[in-house]
């Protein structure tokens, strides 16, 4: 059976230790024109820098392809904007989601650890989203990130947050930022952060990547070749370390369903602003 698959990933964080040209330069956004290849799942990424840092994108298609599998990517992404800048037309993310032939738009503000107004925007963002996803014949999905080092604390508010964008319309949970504890479960040394202390370590964007291809393919990661990823590139990891990560991705996706428990009605009180969540 033939798939296609949106992953948007939007969030309203500051690029750090980025230079404003340097962060411009890693968010390009690829072109979204024109009719998407047959075959596979198609996979459409819209965000910001914790998406293009290490290429999530590509490294979901590389480990698709190690697997046998066929995953096509595409990307709208750009530093520091909130969900509402791309409904705004920060990115070509309306005209991404329009072009159709997707399954799943994955929708991650990040972190939003704190309910409240920032919990209540997201929610609200991803209902203004859920229309136009809707419309395509798509499925939203809410991918939860991770807090800043600084904050360790802030993992459960972190996917609750998320959990209840999804639950509010109907939609699927990826608990990515879950997989980054699980794993740590195991091995506490695992280096996940990267030297900022808030964007992914290639190992974590590699974590990331398992749990969503996981979920978006149906595939238990821990059947998978012991290869790893940053981007199209070889990650090169110790099998063992592999080998959790996959176990830990799995374990994930496990004890977090994909469709969370119905969240409850949400009354905002005022609206976030970009880089305030």
């Amino acid at each position: 059976m033939t798939h296609s698959v949106v992953l948007i990933l939007i969030g309203t964080f500051r690029p750090r230790g980025l230079t404003a040209l340097a962060a411009m330069l890693l968010g390009c956004a690829t072109n979204t024109t024109g009719p998407l290849p047959s075959g596979g799942v198609h996979v459409l990424f819209i965000g910001n820098s914790l998406t293009y840092t290490n290429d999530l994108p590509n490294t979901v298609a590389s480990i698709a392809t190690a697997a046998g599998d066929t995953v096509r990517v595409d990307s709208e992404t750009g530093p520091n904007l909130a969900l509402i800048d791309h409904l705004n037309g920060a990115t070509h993310a309306a005209a991404a989601i329009d072009r159709g032939g997707w399954q799943f738009v994955v929708l991650q503000q990040g972190p939003t650890s704190s309910p409240g107004i920032c919990r209540d925007s997201l929610i609200l963002w991803t209902r203004m989203f859920d229309a136009r996803i809707r419309a395509v014949g798509a499925a939203p999905a809410l991918m939860m990130v991770w807090p800043s080092a600084s904050s360790p604390g802030g993992f459960d508010e972190v996917r609750e947050s998320f959990q209840q964008a999804a639950a509010a319309v109907d939609g699927i949970f990826l608990p990515a930022g879950e997989a980054w504890r699980s794993a740590w479960r195991e091995d506490p040394s695992l280096v996940l952060y990267g030297p900022d202390q808030f964007h992914p370590s290639p190992i974590g964007t590699f974590l990331a990547a398992l749990e969503i291809y996981e979920r978006v393919a149906g595939r238990d990661p821990r059947t998978l070749p012991a290869v790893a990823f940053t981007g199209t590139s070889p990650l090169n990891l110790p099998e063992a370390t592999i080998r959790l990560l996959q176990r830990a991705a799995h374990d994930a996706n496990t004890r977090f369903p994909a469709r969370p428990a119905v969240a409850p009605p949400v009354r905002p009180t005022g609206l976030a602003t970009a880089g305030s969540c």
